[in-house]
């Protein structure tokens, strides 16, 4: 069975030349959407994904543009709003030490690096300079914990663990 993994939310069209407008969600937009490139768009409540190819990309006020092959009016892309564009397992690339994949990252448990428990991520946010990970924590409303050298000690995705170091006022 093929494993699919999210890499953008279309949320808007742009122009009447069948440009859509993305949301972002890879640190990769560059690979991700390069012409040529195959992306699968998962319409809401719909299995089965509609294969894409890629025509062109640029990016504009903070949105992924992107247009596809026979997909060329305001017509033609107004039907995929709201869907989410997702790559294949075998389109992932390796990664370098201390990098990691989202899917990697959502839905380890984190704990400090004294062994207390904090929660599990839930999401990941990119507002800027460094990700943020939102951590669903029991009882108590959502920690962000900044992706930083001085916070995140280890990582363990084989068994969904990282530890962290409490800094005052983090949570």
């Amino acid at each position: 069975m093929t494993k699919y993994f999210n890499v953008g939310k279309i949320v808007n069209t742009h122009g009447v030349r069948g440009e859509v407008r993305v949301i972002s969600r890879t640190d990769f937009p560059e690979k991700r959407y390069k012409k040529g490139n195959t992306l699968y768009l998962f319409k809401q409540n719909e299995e089965s994904p509609i294969t894409l190819k890629v025509t062109s990309h640029r990016v504009h006020k903070n949105f992924d543009l992107l247009t596809f092959e026979n997909f060329d009016s305001l017509n033609a892309v107004e039907p995929l709003k709201n869907s989410i564009l997702k790559i294949t397992e075998d389109q992932l690339h390796n990664l370098g030490k201390n990098e990691f994949y989202y899917h990697e990252i959502v839905g380890c448990m984190v704990e400090t690096v004294d062994g207390e428990e904090i929660g599990k991520i839930k999401e990941i946010l990119s507002p800027g300079a460094n990700d943020v990970w939102v951590i669903q924590r029991k009882g108590q409303k959502d920690a962000l914990i900044p992706y930083i050298e001085q916070i995140v000690k280890e990582i363990d995705v084989e068994n969904k663990l990282v530890k962290i170091e409490l800094m005052e006022g983090l949570l």
